[in-house]
């Protein structure tokens, strides 16, 4: 993933820690999706819900995702992984992308590693975020 330094409001903090400890319950800790998530959460520059950009990806965000190599567009609400559902675009932040996503700023370009080499996913806009319209409890 990229290093780029991220925004993550102090809410989406506290459920995720949550969500993190629970997911260290069920299994050893060597889980990858929880290292990623962990890591990503600990270089994040923490705000308060209502100092968060407009155009940053923060949980229950709908965005838009361009892929530098393809020219491919899709759309995903990042939601926690007990809402997710692939079918209806609700990326779960425990998938890779969901977390790779997470915090990033329209116009980002984040970059991962997968099994047949480097993705690159542009963040082309955020269609909808919570915090923007005051909705601090989504």
């Amino acid at each position: 993933m990229s290093r780029r330094r991220i925004h993550i409001t102090q809410t989406d903090l506290k459920r995720l820690c949550h969500v993190v400890a629970a997911e260290l319950e069920l299994n050893d800790g060597s889980d990858r999706r929880l290292t990623d998530l962990i890591a990503e959460l600990e270089r994040a520059e923490v705000v308060l819900s209502d100092e968060i950009p407009n155009d940053v990806v923060t949980m229950n965000s709908t965005v838009v995702l361009r892929d530098v190599d393809t020219g491919e567009t899709e759309t995903y609400t990042l939601v926690y992984p007990n809402h997710a559902n692939i079918a209806r675009n609700r990326l779960s932040v425990l998938a890779p992308v969901g977390t790779a996503i997470l915090g990033y700023h329209v116009g980002d370009v984040v970059r991962w590693r997968v099994p047949s080499g480097l993705r690159r996913l542009r963040v082309e806009e955020v269609i909808f975020q919570p915090e923007r319209v005051g909705a601090f409890h989504l």
